[in-house]
């Protein structure tokens, strides 16, 4: 029982750097922490993210604040042009309530 809340604890905080708050976006994919796909429909996503305007209200899953230096940010991304190479696919949403992960 110990060992099966240990890997569920482990899954969730090594999902969580998917969902970080601030993220950065950068010029080369091998400085990226992950491959960005943005898709055109919200059931085609793994993730479904809100754009926060202020740092303070990305707070929780698929909230993210585009920081303006890598420094400041939790995840940096690089989007790609094909869904096959990305680590994950993206729908940005203009409504904070739809955000969420599958």
């Amino acid at each position: 029982m110990k060992t099966l809340i240990g890997f569920a604890l482990a899954v969730v905080l090594a999902a969580s750097s998917a969902l970080a708050d601030s993220v950065f976006v950068v010029k080369y994919a091998s400085r990226a922490d992950k491959k960005v796909f943005v898709v055109p429909y919200a059931s085609r996503a793994d993730c479904v993210i809100w754009r926060a305007r202020y740092a303070s209200r990305a707070k929780g899953p698929a909230k993210w604040f585009f920081a303006d230096y890598a420094s400041r940010a939790d995840l940096k991304i690089f989007y790609v042009k094909y869904a096959s190479r990305a680590d994950l696919k993206v729908f940005f949403t203009p409504y904070e309530s739809r955000a969420g992960c599958k």
